[in-house]
């Protein structure tokens, strides 16, 4: 099952932009003037490939292979059996190996922390009192008390990698080819000690091992794109 996680708000204030810059594009082209329509174009460029790559571009996406990264400028890949450790501050850590990378969006910041904490301990005044929840909703209230969204994200990304981490795990105990398991055993055993012997001597097993797992950086070639469309226009509006 397929997730995208972003920022809520950067979402909504990127796409109200676009919008915004798609209207003032068309009406630089109606009523081109020469140089200055061309430095308004220019401005207008950077501004929104800037938008796109910090408030559109940035999401978590968790797919059944592993999940895929995106900040502004790189696309970080990294596959479940190699998440080690997920932590939030104001913005999700994903550790992996000897690497790790910090999540663009969602951040927590310091009033949704604050507001989070209210609702995990709410306070009462007066004879104030709240209506009755049904069984689902005081559930959902309490997973959620104390929790951001990027905290709830985490825990997400934390579940679907310990899923993925005891699918591939072999099931202890499993019976063999023979009747009573013996010679499925006995044919289990030298294939294991052959595995790690390669692992050990640094061999096939142990190098595609190693290279299935890595977490893999690459820049991200929309972000890329944006800016230099952008960098296009300024030039033009420098030559103009």
């Amino acid at each position: 099952m397929k997730q995208v996680f972003r920022s809520r708000m950067a979402l909504v204030l990127g796409w109200i932009w676009m919008v915004f810059a798609a209207a003032n594009a068309v009406d630089l082209i109606v009523r081109y003037s020469g140089p200055s329509s061309l430095t308004a174009a220019a401005v207008l460029g950077v501004m929104t490939a800037l938008v796109f790559i910090t408030c559109l571009r940035p999401a978590i996406i968790l797919t059944e292979d592993g999940l895929l990264v995106r900040n502004p400028l790189r696309n970080t890949r990294v596959p479940w059996e190699a998440v080690d450790e997920v932590t939030v501050s104001h913005s999700i850590k994903i550790a992996s190996g000897d690497g790790s990378v910090r999540c663009w969006a969602p951040q927590a910041s310091a009033r949704e922390r604050a507001a989070a904490v209210r609702r995990g301990n709410p306070a009462r005044t007066g004879s104030r009192t709240e209506p009755a929840r049904s069984k689902g909703e005081q559930a959902a209230a309490e997973a959620l008390a104390g929790k951001t969204h990027a905290d709830w994200v985490a825990d997400q990304i934390t579940e679907r990698a310990e899923s993925a981490k005891r699918a591939a795990t072999p099931a202890a105990g499993q019976p063999g080819a023979g009747a009573d398991g013996s010679t499925g055993r006995q044919a289990a055993e030298p294939a294991g000690a052959a595995d790690a012997q390669a692992v050990e001597s640094g061999g096939p097993a142990g190098g595609a091992a190693a290279t299935a797992g890595a977490m893999k950086v690459s820049w991200a070639p929309s972000a890329l794109a944006a800016l230099l469309a952008a960098a296009v226009l300024v030039v033009a509006a420098i030559l103009a």
